[in-house]
């Protein structure tokens, strides 16, 4: 597979709202035995870079934003019933993202992604109160929070967060994860802040 012009061609389709060839080229794809792990990490990711950059840089209207987020999270649906699933590690993930649909994209992959990887992974989404996170994370006793592509008006309310969770010591097993989003834009932030890791994408 040429990944290069595979990407060039998803992105050309998904920006012009053209969803039935979006889905006939990652049906190729798929005809020619490339496995969704690969479709995910290879050409997924990169695209979804790609339109948060130009979205972010304003070289992309609303409409070929809305246009492209749209039918790549169908396809990133679709591609989910695919991934080869991996043994159960035992080990449970609450994760949250940032308050956008592009925030959403990215976790969304990196959650069905962990999925398949063998974690256990309750995935809330964005525009949720630091409270209710808190409140969850003492109910279920998760092995991580993850915080993933968490948008820049975020990263206050995590550095809170986390400072709550270590000063009252709730779940002194727990780790705390960041990674895409502010995490990537701003490098060193997330160990400012007092994540345990972090990761910038998929092979993190």
């Amino acid at each position: 597979m040429n990944t290069d012009l595979f990407i060039e061609s998803l992105f050309a389709s998904l920006v012009s709202g053209n969803r039935n060839a979006s889905r006939r080229l990652v049906e190729t794809a798929i005809d020619h035995d490339i496995s969704a792990d690969t479709i995910a990490r290879e050409v997924f990711w990169p695209t979804i870079n790609n339109i948060t950059t130009l979205y972010r840089q304003d070289q992309m209207t609303r409409l070929a934003q809305q246009y492209a987020t749209r039918a790549l999270g169908g396809l990133i649906s679709q591609n989910q019933d695919r991934y080869e699933a991996k043994p159960a590690r035992g080990r449970s993930i609450c994760m949250f993202c940032g308050p956008n649909e592009l925030d959403d994209l990215s976790a969304r992959l990196i959650a069905d992604l962990l999925e398949a990887d063998g974690y256990e992974v309750t995935y809330g989404g964005g525009n949720i109160a630091d409270d209710d996170i808190m409140a969850e994370v003492h109910e279920r006793r998760p092995d991580i929070l993850l915080m993933f592509s968490s948008g820049g008006a975020d990263a206050p309310g995590i550095r809170q967060l986390i400072d709550q969770i270590r000063g009252i010591n709730a779940i002194p097993e727990m780790q705390i994860v960041v990674g895409g989003g502010i995490f990537n834009r701003a490098p060193g932030l997330a160990e400012e802040i007092g994540a345990d890791l972090w990761a910038t994408g998929p092979d993190d």
